[in-house]
């Protein structure tokens, strides 16, 4: 925007208002201009300009990239920045008067203010390691992620960089580009003439079933009908990507359209769910409406998120060209349902296929039962062809098929006290599941389980449905049907403290569990830190001096806001679902000294394997740098869980360190008859007395088991329990927000490696800002999904971390109930952004 006046004059001599991203390219608001020629630079003309602006800036409802009515508002809102900037200005050259006051009001001056971002400041505090522990025992320690200078530098291998076999074919997938609608035909006639067009493979050519998913309601290529945009239906294989892609574009397909639902609101409207319907009632709900003195309705709909990891979904299949034997490397959680279901597609028992993980280039669910949408297309079109094939989605690609975090709705009825003490509550949770069960029940599962956040209510009750949808089926990301139910609680929370016309922090604290208490799914609390955590969080983050200082703010600024909250989370640990509580543990000592270790869990640069590796290296008395994990495959470790739910390095460690300890009592004779020997020498020794030094190890969680039906039994190992507290700085005129400072107060046990639980914390804590204040996922009503790509879907970036960010871990709290009294966080640490709503 520029503006020349006439000399000596506020009259407008010319002016040139362009916007961006109110179409394909950079557009002048020719007329509107032209009307402000001639005219003085008073507040007439700002009347006049916004309503000129209104009529001219225009936007399709249906304009690719959404936010319609935000960017329109914004044509308005960036014109009165710039008439306010420019009257401070002739102020200034005109009259000489330096006070602005007169001019503009000093409330108003937040508006002509430049965004800018100031250098981070962080802060990370852990408890030291006890006095006298070993140098060489790393638990506790903040040791380095083992990849982390190969991830840093690029030399990392990942499954796409393996290099191409010979022979080796590429797989692009042909994807249906209707919502709902029946296959009348498909052409591949054109796709067959580009160079090195190999193979069109599709249902008849699945050697085995072609039914699969978590609930079989799923097919590796749809035969009869599409139920998404983005549905297998077939895949071309050539001889290389390029081919292969340009090939897939030929293919025509001929649809008889039927009418898709998209929205929760469409399928509650036509009753699309699928079958279960949970329940969790507690109390006597009407007695506590009866005791109320308030009550509040209410409801709030939460967006679904992209999973957005770096690495895309990849899968090499190799045939081995003997008794169906196949092998496949995957970028996957969950090794053992690829090799199931891939089994199950080609038509050979699961000891025929092994996968191998070296490592995922990020996960955080998204790879749990997802990855084998491509993983059994791509072992299909190998045993086809008989060649090594391969296939990595495009980004474009992957956030169309794969799916994401569910969207919600939650509807719900408080009753409490003009105190703020809850009295009953009643709520309703719907999910959009997508056109296949996948792990919807698991997310409604646990939304229900954490419905109640950390907050005790005596009379409860949830209800959770999962809709049936025409969209990509949603599954598992980080924290798994449990933000969507800690977000619902937080709403109807703000909703009483707004009601009573009380502090916010106050109605929370009223409300909190206390020792010993039992949640509304009936399970004790036992080692219940959120108090201890509130308390601590609240002194760190010096929330009262501040509260002050930003009441001050407010009202000195009618442009610029800011808010602070505090908020806790207490977050369940371990599968919902029993029998995945279980892990194995495969430990080969070599006769040289070093140890390698194979276990059931994945690494996707969590640092669970460096976990790992310090388990054993404690559990063993050696040094980290004698250990080594190369991967994790099927044919070391067999019927692995999938790397999900907090719990990995929990089964996984017990799992390695009972491994570990068997081989101890094997070498315990010759450790006694040569006390004074290394290590190497009692290996050494143990190998020529023809003792042997691999052990298996197996671990699995006690006492879990819940139902439904009765409401009782335990749903989890242990809670983890964090509180965080944030500030933030809001451009009403825009929208642009700046987080301030965050403080963070996380108890995670007696942390195994607080360099990994804290980084932990701050990237969940970011991939939460992302969810609650950034990241839209936009459909057409015929199910199209808009925003493909970084280009339309946006992300969290280094702007959006907290200017300070203060992250501390809750001290002498150990954990009996875990490895090394420690506690898992991976996905409980990304519920505490509920605080950025």
């Amino acid at each position: 925007m520029r503006v020349l006046f006439q000399e000596g004059t506020s009259r407008v001599q010319e002016i040139k208002l362009c916007y961006g991203g109110m179409a394909p390219t950079t557009v002048l608001a020719t007329k509107s201009c032209q009307e402000l020629i001639s005219r003085e630079w008073k507040e007439k003309l700002l009347q006049d300009a916004c309503c000129l602006l209104a009529s001219e800036m225009n936007l399709s409802p249906s304009a690719p990239g959404g936010m319609v009515d935000f960017r329109r508002t914004l044509t308005l809102s960036f014109f009165f920045k710039f008439y306010l900037t420019v009257l401070q200005k002739l102020s200034i050259e005109l009259n000489g008067n330096n006070n602005l006051d007169e001019v503009v009001p000093s409330r108003y001056t937040s508006a002509t203010e430049l965004y800018h971002k100031d250098p981070i400041n962080n802060v990370q505090l852990f408890q030291e390691v006890p006095a006298g522990q070993s140098i060489e025992d790393m638990v506790g320690r903040p040791m380095v992620h083992l990849s982390a200078a190969k991830q840093a530098s690029g030399e990392a291998v990942y499954c796409d960089d393996i290099p191409r076999y010979e022979n080796e074919l590429y797989l692009t997938f042909v994807t249906s580009t209707k919502a709902h609608a029946k296959i009348i035909s498909v052409d591949t006639t054109e796709a067959q003439k580009v160079p090195g067009f190999v193979s069109f493979v599709s249902a008849k050519d699945v050697p085995g079933s072609n039914v699969n998913g978590m609930k079989n309601d799923e097919t590796v290529f749809a035969e009869d009908t599409v139920t998404c945009v983005g549905h297998i239906i077939g895949g071309i294989v050539a001889d290389t990507q390029e081919h292969s892609r340009r090939a897939a574009r030929l293919v025509k397909i001929t649809y008889e359209e039927l009418k898709p639902i998209v929205t929760i609101e469409e399928a509650i409207e036509k009753e699309s769910f699928f079958d279960l319907i949970r329940k969790i009632e507690k109390g006597n709900i009407q007695k506590g409406f009866e005791e109320a003195d308030h009550i509040v309705e209410g409801e709030i709909y939460i967006g679904g998120q992209e999973h957005f990891y770096l690495e895309t979904h990849c899968t090499i299949a190799v045939p081995k060209g003997e008794d169906g034997e196949m092998e496949l490397f995957v970028s996957t959680q969950n090794p053992a349902v690829t090799q199931e279901f891939v089994a199950k597609a080609v038509g050979v028992p699961s000891n025929r296929i092994v996968v191998r993980v070296k490592r995922m280039g990020g996960g955080f669910g998204g790879k749990e039962t997802r990855s084998t949408i491509v993983s059994t297309a791509v072992a299909v079109a190998a045993v086809k062809t008989g060649c090594p094939v391969r296939c990595m989605l495009d980004r474009d690609e992957d956030m169309l098929i794969s799916g994401g975090r569910h969207p919600f709705l939650g509807q719900y009825k408080v009753g409490f006290k003009k105190n703020g003490r809850i009295t009953g509550l009643e709520v309703s949770y719907y999910s959009n599941g997508g056109n296949s069960v996948d792990l919807s029940y698991g997310v409604m599962d646990r939304a229900l389980f954490h419905m109640d956040n950390s907050y005790n209510i005596p009379n409860i009750k949830g209800i959770g449905k999962v809709c049936k949808t025409n969209l990509s089926a949603n599954t598992a990301f980080r924290g798994f049907g449990g933000p969507q139910g800690m977000m619902v609680a937080e709403c109807w929370m703000s909703d009483i403290a707004l009601k009573c016309g009380l502090p916010a922090e106050e109605v929370r604290k009223l409300n909190l569990y206390n020792e010993g208490d039992l949640t509304h799914f009936n399970q004790k609390l036992e080692g219940f830190t959120v108090r201890r955590c509130w308390e601590e969080c609240l002194v760190n983050s010096d929330y009262h001096s501040r509260r002050k200082l930003i009441d001050e703010f407010n009202q000195q600024n009618r442009w610029k806001k800011r808010g602070m909250a505090i908020i806790p989370t207490k977050f369940g640990i371990s599968f919902t679902v029993p029998f995945l509580n279980q892990a194995g543990a495969l430990v080969h000592i070599y006769t040289d000294g070093s140890v390698l270790i194979t276990h059931g869990g994945t690494e996707m640069g969590q640092g669970l394997h460096t976990k790992m590796i310090q388990v054993a290296s404690r559990t063993l008395g050696i040094p980290t740098s004698k250990i080594h994990i190369s991967e994790t495959s099927t044919n070391t470790v067999p019927n692995t869980s999938p790397t999900a739910a907090s719990v990995s390095a929990d089964i996984n460690g017990m799992a390695v360190s009972n491994a570990c300890q068997t081989i101890l009592k094997r070498l315990e004779p010759i450790k006694c008859a040569n006390p004074t020997g290394s290590w190497e020498d009692w290996v050494s020794a143990a190998y020529q007395d023809c003792v042997s030094l691999s052990a298996t190890g197996f671990y699995r969680i006690p006492d879990l088991g819940y139902e439904f039906e009765k409401n009782e039994g335990n749903a989890f190992h242990y809670f983890s329990y964090g509180v965080a507290c944030a500030e933030v700085e809001i451009d009403c005129l825009t929208g642009d927000h700046k987080n301030l400072r965050t403080d963070i107060v996380m108890d995670v046990g007696t942390s195994l490696n607080p360099a990994i639980d804290i980084g932990q914390i701050e990237g969940a804590f970011i991939q939460g800002i992302g969810l609650f204040t950034l990241e839209e996922l936009r459909y057409s009503p015929e199910g199209n999904l808009y925003t493909r790509g970084p280009g339309m879907y946006k992300i969290p970036a280094f702007g959006d971390i907290p200017t300070e960010f203060h992250v501390s871990l809750l001290r002498d709290c150990p954990n009996s109930k875990a490895i090394y009294s420690s506690k898992y966080l991976s996905i409980s640490s990304s519920d505490i952004s509920l605080m950025l709503r």
